[in-house]
């Protein structure tokens, strides 16, 4: 199972967006996916149009009197469950701190899925806290989308030393812009200043159009209801750009799921 964490420092930058609709193209792939809403503003999960179960708290859940897979629900879209998002989760850093390995509790958690989905995604709550900390530690690759302006570059930076730092070389960090209107100059300067500084950087840029806004109203992925418009094939390329450099930096190679999702009683087994 591959851990994807879709984080950015700042907010309102089309992280939850982002994780809906690659959660979503995973699944349509042909992978069983499941998408942790981790921010307490529980944004994923109104767009999946799920709400969380009863006694599902982060308290409970740290100290392990529940566990991830029973707060699982289905969504309205083949192999892609979610664990919806509790508002008790703006104090899981309290719940975390009183760990003595909070890494290790989170990976406990998240060791229950293992072999019932190929893709984990996890959309992360802005800033750098014991929670993010402990979450970019559990994951295989960090999806970092960012605006094309000088405090993103700042923050692009930040986070870059605060990885290396940590030793996480086999930490894949893929951050893309987001939001993009190249008709500003100032976008078209950051991008160019940020893609020099940047050299991980995906070729993916995601513009600012009205269209991927509409997704939260509609409460719908969206190339579950526009398959065929600009602003989904945006998503489709991002997903395959994506795809590709996981496949470069584990050399996955051919992967195989037999079985249906959990959330149909399925049991798939990987071979990745």
């Amino acid at each position: 199972m591959e851990i994807i964490a879709v984080y950015n420092i700042k907010g309102g930058v089309g992280k939850t967006t982002t994780a809906v609709n690659l959660a979503y193209l995973s699944a349509a792939a042909g992978w069983p996916t499941l998408l942790w809403d981790l921010d307490p503003q529980g944004a994923a999960g109104y767009m999946l149009k799920s709400h969380p179960r009863k006694r599902s708290g982060a308290g409970r859940l740290i100290r392990g009197k529940r566990e991830l897979d029973e707060l699982v629900r289905p969504t309205d879209y083949e192999r892609l469950d979610i664990v919806p998002s509790h508002f008790s989760y703006r104090r899981m850093d309290l719940h975390l701190s009183e760990r003595k390995k909070p890494a290790a509790t989170l990976m406990k958690l998240m060791r229950s899925l293992q072999g019932r989905y190929a893709s984990l995604f996890l959309d992360c709550p802005p800033g750098l806290s014991l929670v993010s900390e402990n979450i970019l530690h559990a994951a295989d690759a960090i999806l970092v989308p960012v605006l094309p302006s000088p405090l993103s570059a700042r923050m692009l930076g930040q986070l870059t030393e605060f990885v290396d730092k940590q030793n996480w070389h086999d930490l894949v960090l893929m951050p893309f812009f987001s939001m993009v209107d190249r008709r500003r100059a100032l976008h078209r300067k950051g991008i160019e200043g940020m893609r020099e500084r940047f050299p991980i950087m995906l070729q993916t840029e995601v513009p600012y159009l009205s269209a991927i806004e509409q997704a939260s109203v509609r409460q719908a992925p969206l190339p579950s209801y526009a398959g065929k418009s600009v602003a989904a094939s945006i998503y489709s390329q991002l997903w395959q750009e994506f795809d590709s450099r996981m496949d470069v930096a584990f050399g996955r190679g051919s992967r195989s799921v037999t079985g249906c999702s959990a959330a149909d009683g399925g049991d798939p087994s990987l071979d990745q």
